[in-house]
């Protein structure tokens, strides 16, 4: 019989809590949904310069209780923006430095024998936390990352035949270079249909990149965020977002685009119903942060190419000499265009 140890088992890195706020407790509202999204936006950015779009999608894929992938060339500030996100919630947080010689027990646990009880006792690994920072995910073997898949979507690991439940919310922000770079191996399809959504970062611009300079010779931005949420907090606020209406049109027109993938003759392998299921839970949480108590289908069109781009696979002869990302982002375009936008939203 499977043994279950909660997540209270597991041994956790507590950050301090000197920002106030109101109780716990207190029941949630549109108002209260707002000013603490706010403040997590807000506190992101003073870190994140000029990536409005990320910073918000980081937020998404935490109250969508889904994952981020965060893929871009280094030293675009991938990491940083994981961390920022994990210094701002009063919760557990681990990180993750992917390398060729990690193995899966270092993430998941392991057991390890007692002398003086004589038995085995669960070590828990470093995916025991409220947010795991997965740095550079793809310069582990496929071996080690496959041992993220269980955690990833069933929220626990199982170690020598007993089940060890994660804690709630449960967050893998990922960043990871382009696999085409040196010292990188490509994410399984499985991993990579785990993750709600992928980002990337791009350079920053001009008057960013120079009052970056400015600001951070000498001073860590990170150093001075504070949490700004609990745990608690954040699983209320996931509950109100997933409260939003979707109408039935709507998920109609997910389930076309879906479709749409599948059978378009330049992917080989389209969305998932996985993705269809995050592509609407992303999308009420959109509508939340836009102060809606309803989705739109602007929610679903901008969120289509960062939910399903990088669950598809193209077709190596429809390629013809453009990467495979550029097919799925040409065939995405055509199949927005070509399915049949509903007019109805509001419930």
């Amino acid at each position: 019989m499977d043994e279950t140890v909660t997540p209270e088992a597991a041994s956790r890195l507590r950050r301090p809590d000197t920002t106030p706020r109101p109780p716990t407790d207190a029941p949630l509202d549109a108002e209260t949904f707002a000013r603490l999204t706010g403040g997590i936006l807000a506190s992101v950015s003073r870190v994140i310069d000029g990536k409005p779009e990320a910073v918000q999608s980081a937020l998404i894929a935490l109250l969508a209780e889904g994952h981020l992938l965060i893929e871009d060339v280094p030293g675009v500030g991938k990491t940083m923006l994981a961390r920022a996100l994990a210094a701002t919630i009063d919760a557990d947080v681990r990180r993750i430095q992917f390398t060729p010689d990690l193995l899966p027990g270092d993430i998941t646990g392991v057991s390890v024998f007692n002398p003086v009880q004589r038995q085995f006792e669960f070590t828990p690994g470093a995916v025991f936390a409220h947010i795991v920072i997965a740095d550079e995910i793809n310069r582990s073997s496929p071996k080690t990352q496959s041992s993220l898949l269980e955690a990833m979507e069933e929220r626990q690991v199982t170690v020598d035949g007993r089940t060890h439940v994660l804690p709630s919310p449960f967050l893998v922000v990922a960043t990871q270079n382009p696999y085409e770079m040196e010292g990188t191996y490509a994410l399984p399809e499985a991993q990579r249909d785990r993750f709600l959504l992928r980002i990337s970062m791009g350079y920053p611009d001009a008057a960013a990149e120079a009052l970056m300079l400015r600001q951070r010779d000498a001073v860590n931005p990170l150093d001075g965020l504070t949490p700004v949420v609990s745990a608690r907090q954040v699983t209320a606020m996931i509950a109100w977002a997933r409260g939003m209406h979707v109408a039935p049109a709507l998920e109609e027109y997910v389930v076309a685009l879906a479709q749409a993938t599948r059978s378009h003759p330049d992917i080989r392998l389209g969305a998932s119903p996985r993705a269809t299921l995050q592509l609407v839970r992303a999308a009420k949480v959109r509508a939340a942060l836009d102060g809606r108590s309803y989705v739109i289908p602007d929610d679903i069109t901008a969120l289509l190419a960062p939910v399903f781009a990088h669950r598809l696979i193209a077709n190596r002869s429809a390629a013809g000499g453009k990467a495979g990302a550029a097919v799925v982002a040409d065939a995405l375009e055509r199949i927005a265009a070509s399915v049949r936008v509903p007019l109805a939203s509001r419930p």
